[in-house]
């Protein structure tokens, strides 16, 4: 399904809203994730200005056929301009045409080498005096402006992660075929990679972790030449981009006969999945779905063991808001709304014993969650 005008158009007066409650006019935005949600474009440089009049895409002659074709397609919903020199000294002569005044740019990923060829470009330009009545440009710093309207998705984006979603189970489905006793991590990792070009994923949403033995009691181990014996649990974590969108799954699969701890192990992380998932519904915070899956584990004497958050949003990058953690100052804690598309990762890791994590997608609707990786 393919973002049309109205698509666009909401989601730039999404951003319109937070661009007032934050004191800018225009905001400039650089990450290329959210230049695609604004408009379509997928390209690796641009950039999108945004007014309070005008939606505008920025790009050099590699990418102007291509953004005006994408632009006639959604009905003109954002304009097209290039330029003949640098992106800096364009986005300065836009700003300046339009006149703007108080400039949001992206903290977090505009490098201050830019931000102070901007200022400078800016100042430049500035009225003299400069005790004239005519303002002086400011650049603003903003924090997630975007990317906060990007937490709903609308219905161009859920069709994706549905259908993302149901490929990606069916290469789980796998996955007991190809975890073999005497086959490499990095071989199952390889089989695995491959199945996720066949299933359509256009590439992969991160490093395929293949975990066997020792490993998987590391959360976040990269696959390697070791041989997968009996007995031992091995965890697989992977994930794909299907039509722009990231989907993402974990699954603990044993050989041979399973020891008693690591019965326990399963037990309990299964129980705290359970947990989470009951718990996903409007109107909760993220930090109670954590609860309910770390409050199983504690119980279970495996507090220590889960180190990381629940989960993590899903959309154009395979981490985003809402992040389904505990709560602290530096991560916001967001309630949870029907259009949120997150997963639900708990796990243990016990040296001596192994590593368990069970990782589903899902999307909240109104009555709870749907579970999109069955």
């Amino acid at each position: 399904m393919i973002p049309n005008q109205h698509h666009i158009a909401a989601r730039v007066a999404r951003v319109r809203s937070r661009m007032t409650r934050a004191g800018i006019d225009t905001l400039v935005v650089t990450h290329l994730p959210n230049l695609s949600y604004l408009t379509g474009f997928v390209g690796s440089a641009g950039v999108v200005i945004v007014s309070s009049r005008r939606c505008l895409l920025l790009v050099d002659f590699r990418y102007v056929t291509a953004a005006n074709a994408l632009a006639s397609s959604v009905d003109g919903a954002f304009a097209v301009e290039t330029f003949e020199h640098s992106y800096d000294e364009a986005i300065v002569d836009v700003l300046r045409r339009q006149g703007a005044s108080r400039i949001g740019i992206e903290a977090m990923y505009l490098p201050v080498s830019r931000f102070n060829a901007m200022s400078a470009g800016l100042a430049a330009t500035a009225p003299l005096p400069l005790h004239s009545d005519a303002g002086t440009p400011v650049l603003v710093p903003t924090e997630r402006l975007v990317e906060s309207a990007r937490v709903i998705k609308d219905e161009v984006e859920i069709a994706a992660l549905r259908e993302g979603g149901r490929r990606l189970a069916r290469v789980a489905e796998r996955v007991p075929d190809l975890v073999r006793e005497g086959r490499t991590e990095e071989e199952v990792a390889a089989d695995i990679e491959k199945a996720l070009r066949a299933e359509g994923f256009s590439r992969l949403a991160f490093e395929t972790i293949v975990a066997s033995g020792p490993n998987s009691a590391l959360p976040h181990a990269r696959p390697t030449a070791r041989v997968i014996r009996a007995g031992e649990p091995t965890v697989l974590d992977f994930g794909g981009v299907y039509d722009g969108y990231c989907v993402d799954l974990t699954r603990t699969v044993q050989l041979g006969t399973v020891s008693q701890p690591l019965r326990d192990l399963y037990a309990a992380v299964a129980e705290a999945h359970r947990a989470a998932l009951a718990a996903v519904r409007p109107g909760v915070a993220s930090s109670t779905i954590d609860a309910a899956a770390r409050e199983v584990l504690e119980r279970c004497g495996l507090g220590p063991a889960f180190g990381h958050g629940t989960g993590h949003g899903l959309g154009l990058e395979v981490h985003e808001d809402p992040r389904i953690a505990r709560a602290s100052a530096r991560l916001p804690d967001l309630v949870v709304e029907p259009g949120m598309v997150f997963t639900i990762e708990p796990g243990a890791y016990v040296p001596g014993v192994g590593g368990v994590r069970i990782e589903d997608d899902v999307l909240v609707t109104e009555t709870g969650c749907e579970v999109l990786t069955r």
